[in-house]
């Protein structure tokens, strides 16, 4: 067992975190149990965050204590293993527009307590402008104009040498060009709003067509 990152572990070539909830496996993960605790296998093929761990990505700003605006929760995967590695001191804002995904959401978050579960519009930040300002900005929304959106959102919530973790999926925001073209224009206008490039990665074969990048504003 390596920790590779802070609470972020590689278990014969799986990533995995602690369970804090022995036993708990909310969307069926394989559970291992090493040196008397309890881990949870973080599948990088349904969470883009293990993907971009998987390729190599050199860093990730999340640890114990962090606190995060997620925005595009969906149905609380991802979420799930943030929240074990930020721990009880950590909190996570989740955003999520979808009544669906936000009804599945619901009894995630009453297992893990430092996710707070907001249905809101992440366009509308004025639908959530009481949460305070937060470590980290990560943003998984399938939209034309996510960086835009998750512009706006960093420049809103997120504190002075915070991180933006942005997940692209470029046929979302433009068919007619390249994955790698659609990635070059969301950087570059990450850099023109100020953002600093830590590191990106396109996520083949986990995800096809999709990019993570890493950024400090």
């Amino acid at each position: 067992m390596e920790e590779i990152f802070p609470e972020v572990f590689l278990i014969k070539n799986k990533l995995a975190t602690k369970n804090p909830i022995p036993g708990y496996k909310p969307f069926d993960e394989e559970l291992i149990k090493l040196n008397k605790k309890e881990f949870r296998l973080w599948n990088p093929t349904r969470s883009k965050a293990a993907a971009a761990i998987k390729k190599g990505i050199k860093e990730f700003p999340i640890k114990r204590g962090s606190k995060i605006l997620y925005l595009g929760a969906a149905h609380g995967f991802t979420c799930s293993f943030l929240s074990n590695v930020i721990g009880k001191e950590g909190i996570i804002y989740a955003i999520e527009f979808s009544e669906r995904c936000f009804k599945e959401l619901i009894p995630l978050c009453s297992k893990y307590k430092n996710i707070i579960p907001i249905i809101a519009d992440a366009r509308k930040i004025e639908e959530y402008f009481w949460i305070e300002k937060v470590d980290i900005v990560y943003c998984d929304i399938a939209q034309p104009d996510e960086t835009e959106i998750a512009i706006r959102n960093c420049k809103e919530f997120l504190k002075p040498n915070g991180y933006l973790m942005l997940a692209i999926k470029s046929r979302s925001i433009d068919v007619t060009k390249s994955p790698r073209e659609v990635y070059k224009n969301e950087i570059k206008k990450l850099k023109e709003s100020g953002f600093k490039i830590i590191d990106w990665k396109t996520l083949d074969p986990y995800e096809r067509a999709h990019a993570f990048i890493i950024a400090r504003f």
